[in-house]
């Protein structure tokens, strides 16, 4: 089943829903564009910590959709706001690319390498991964550090396959430490739930979440109490959907499935 009404706004993932790579995705600017012009409210939800809110905001600019940052919000922040409220000074050893780094150094955060120096671990999708962050992260569990993660991803889509995600990162660590991840924060928890709703300022139910992964952007949208839509863009087949649990609201082959046809222009209906 389609959309058969407007929403007031729409949440939408990014990797893979909007974009795969650095192009957009068939139709997703047109109607990004087109529910902006219908007076409806765009908000962009990423569990990629691995580019800051600037970063995307430029990507999304260079792609034909300018968005403000304060429109776009990833794991990296809510990280951030999770700490600020459970773990405030905290001095945290972080498994995780620079720009994580970055945006927890710019909330106050003391960033360090000691395991007996830390507070608590922040395990995180890392390209750079080696041994020596895992015996550290090890280490510091062991003498009764905190552990947690940005997001529980098991991939990342990219044109052609993809990359192993932060899932990687904590199943090593929780298998060394026998200790299991405290807290990950990202899609689909409740921390981002009630991130995502105060960006929004408008009840849950006149929300829809369009993602192309059901165990998070659909999960999350779903227990938020908004209406979820997996597009099959991404990461997810039909196959894995009728194998799922997890049920969609709508499934949508291209975003301009999002508009309702007499609301939609003639190009959305194309292709």
């Amino acid at each position: 089943m389609l959309p058969q009404k407007l929403y007031n706004a729409y949440i939408f993932d990014l990797d893979g829903t909007v974009y795969l790579g650095d192009g957009l995705l068939p139709s997703a600017g047109e109607t990004i564009k087109r529910l902006r012009e219908l007076g409806k409210r765009t908000i962009f939800l990423s569990n990629n910590p691995t580019h800051t809110r600037a970063a995307y905001a430029k990507k999304l600019a260079r792609l034909g959709l300018p968005t403000p940052e304060l429109d776009i919000l990833n794991s990296s922040q809510v990280m951030v706001d999770f700490l600020k409220t459970h773990l405030p000074n905290g001095r945290l050893f972080v498994i995780g690319e620079a720009p994580l780094m970055a945006d927890l150094r710019a909330a106050g955060f003391t960033l360090v390498e000691e395991a007996r120096r830390t507070d608590a671990v922040i395990a995180s999708f890392d390209r750079t991964f080696v041994y020596r962050k895992l015996q550290v992260a090890f280490d510091a569990i062991r003498a009764g550090a905190r552990f947690f993660a940005t997001n529980g991803d098991r991939y990342c889509p990219v044109p052609g396959g993809g990359e192993p995600d932060a899932a990687a990162i904590i199943a090593a660590i929780e298998a060394c430490t026998n200790t299991a991840c405290e807290a990950i924060v990202g899609k689909p928890s409740r921390y981002t739930i009630d991130a995502v709703l105060k960006m929004v300022q408008l009840p849950a139910h006149e929300c829809l979440m369009t993602g192309d992964r059901l165990e998070t952007d659909v999960k999350m949208g779903l227990e938020a109490g908004m209406s979820a839509a997996l597009t099959l863009t991404g990461a997810t087949t039909e196959a894995m959907l009728h194998a799922s649990i997890i049920r969609p609201t709508y499934v949508i082959e291209k975003l301009s499935d999002l508009i309702p046809r007499e609301t939609a222009r003639p190009e959305l209906g194309e292709g």
